[in-house]
């Protein structure tokens, strides 16, 4: 690759125009010209780009990130912009209109052919984020009267523009799909043999109004490399490959790790991303978080006779206030991955949260028993007897919340990544203190 990027900058630098055309491209993978036109500098990339061999040049632009392709539209010409938008897949070309606001997508509609045009429409008619956006009308379809050989004759003329001949599907007349074979199955049959006939009926499908995320689940559960999608009537209408899903699953992964640190996803990459946008996309959480840090102001504000009285108490403020925030997002990441890969339903709440309370008892014992020491030896037994309970009570407390807060989330159809660190962080620190406070004013006589 590394190779591929001086070579292409050495013959634009050159003006080598005719030596770069004559390129053996096809000697290079897909991926690898994509990341050296990446290395390139914004005009010789679109240089490079119009030199590489139309049949080639829609799969690179498919391979690059959503700002390159959003950059490069900007620099082609509309000419040059018709021929890759009829080049790209189905698939690719749904999910660059996606991108892009509304007026640049309408200009690049009017852009297609009457064909492709009717099935840009066809697709982006589906909802958001369903798996009708994700699919490709192009796939390869037989009946199930035809011979094996009659099928394989069909796939020899249809298949080429097909998205993958991994699987070969079966519809009846009015194209609702029976099965969905193997093209190792048609190849190992006899060539007389009826199509029906090696029929199993065992096949997995998605609705084109399943959101996405059913998608990458359904993948991931049957090792599918490819899945048929329906509409409501069982007609089958496109087709799911793993490469868009692993797309959707990068997208997903991304956005709960924002959302575990309290932070709204970003529109673009960070590369990209303005300073405002990302200011925007982190203040709001920060804002909820500060007002809920007041309650732990409020606490200490209320028991500020009984502080001003053991300062020792204060010592141990940040040893209780963090093994609670720790305990809380331990079992608010196990229950949110839980939830997120199925291991876990709404009807297991119950079975979970006693789950939870023992095990956060047994580490509330645990942490308890070291903190009694640290107590004793810097404030006599009192103070180790309070710092030991508290920390009992506030690990118990913090674990049995991580736990019920994304629940509830997913309960409200609510994405339980928004259970993240520092708010389960906050609220822990909020309860952790007043649990704190109460067992101290209770052990010193206070109340």
């Amino acid at each position: 690759m590394t190779d591929l990027k001086f070579r292409i900058r050495e013959l634009i630098d050159e003006h080598q125009w005719q030596q770069l055309r004559d390129e053996a491209w096809e000697s290079w993978l897909i991926p690898d010209i994509a990341d050296a036109l990446l290395g390139l500098s914004k005009k010789n990339r679109v240089l490079a780009f119009r030199l590489i061999p139309r049949e080639m040049s829609a799969e690179v632009f498919a391979y690059l990130e959503k700002e390159d392709r959003n950059a490069l539209l900007k620099d082609l010409t509309d000419e040059e912009t018709r021929r890759l938008l009829a080049d790209l897949q189905p698939d690719d070309r749904t999910t660059l209109f996606e991108e892009l606001p509304g007026q640049v997508t309408q200009r690049l509609l009017n852009l297609l052919s009457p064909e492709d045009l009717r099935e840009a429409r066809f697709l982006l008619g589906y909802p958001e984020y369903s798996v009708g956006r994700l699919m490709t009308p192009n796939y390869v379809a037989v009946r199930p009267e035809w011979t094996v050989a009659q099928a394989l004759e069909h796939c020899r003329v249809k298949g080429t523009n097909s998205e993958t001949l991994h699987v070969i599907y079966v519809v009846d007349a009015n194209w609702k799909l029976l099965d969905a074979l193997e093209l190792s199955r048609f190849i190992m049959a006899e060539p007389s043999q009826k199509v029906e006939e090696i029929m199993n009926h065992s096949f997995v499908s998605l609705s084109a109004f399943d959101h996405q995320e059913e998608a990458v689940k359904t993948m991931q559960k049957y090792d599918l490399y490819s899945l048929p999608v329906v509409d409501s009537g069982g007609v089958l209408v496109g087709l799911v490959t793993f490469d868009d899903v692993l797309d959707v699953a990068q997208e997903e992964a991304t956005e709960d790790i924002y959302k575990s640190a309290a932070v709204n996803p970003l529109t673009t990459s960070y590369r990209e991303a303005s300073i405002w946008e990302l200011y925007s996309k982190r203040v709001g959480w920060l804002v909820v978080l500060v007002f809920v840090s007041l309650l732990s102001a409020g606490v200490l504000t209320f028991f500020e006779e009984t502080l001003q009285k053991v300062i020792a108490l204060s010592i141990f403020i940040p040893l209780l206030l963090g093994s609670g925030g720790n305990a809380g997002a331990q079992s608010a990441t196990l229950m949110v991955r839980a939830l997120a890969t199925g291991d876990l339903q709404l009807s297991n709440w119950l079975s979970t949260a006693v789950k939870e309370m023992v095990v956060g008892l047994s580490l509330g014992v645990t942490l308890g028993i070291l903190s009694t020491v640290f107590g004793f030896l810097h404030g006599g037994w009192e103070i180790g007897l309070i710092v030991g309970l508290t920390t009992v009570g506030i690990i118990l407390l913090a674990s049995l919340i991580g736990m019920i807060l994304p629940f509830i989330l997913t309960r409200f159809q609510l994405d339980p990544a928004v259970a993240s660190s520092p708010l389960i962080t906050s609220i822990t620190d909020f309860l952790g203190l007043l649990i704190y406070f109460l067992v101290a004013a209770l052990i010193l006589g206070f109340l």
